[in-house]
């Protein structure tokens, strides 16, 4: 028997956390490249979306591609405008895994972790989030 969508949601903010946890520990960039931090926002971002779309029972793509995820939330009527620029870090889950990060800029870490810690939904306001009106259990592995 196959998870519920509340459950694979579940698992699937857990491993955003866990993510999340380890970006509040790589504000030395002496120790941790933008590349590396950049990775671990990147897939705390993935997982929260694919949580999130999973949650309200609809079916996300096995990508990396944030752009994509958003895109399905917007479809679906979600409010991402506390979320900017999410589409950003995309690169960050298979470009800069294997490239040096070419930016003159560094990654603002304060600014990545602290946006994250206050727009994401508190634990009680996601699982509370409605479903689709014409919603139907999606298949999940």
């Amino acid at each position: 028997m196959g998870k519920s969508d509340k459950d694979h949601a579940r698992q699937l903010l857990d491993m955003a956390n866990k993510d999340h946890s380890a970006l509040s520990h790589m504000f030395d960039s002496a120790s941790f490249s933008d590349e590396v931090f950049g990775f671990h926002a990147q897939q705390t971002i993935e997982k929260a979306l694919k949580a999130w779309i999973a949650v309200r029972g609809l079916v996300y793509p096995k990508s990396h591609d944030v752009s994509a995820l958003v895109k399905i939330l917007r479809d679906d009527g979600q409010d991402l405008s506390k979320f900017p620029n999410l589409e950003d870090y995309t690169v960050f889950a298979v470009q800069y895994r294997y490239e040096a990060y070419d930016s003159e800029d560094d990654i603002d870490r304060d600014e990545a972790i602290e946006k994250h810690e206050r727009s994401w939904p508190t634990s009680k306001e996601f699982w509370t989030l409605p479903r689709r009106a014409d919603y139907q259990p999606a298949l999940l592995n």
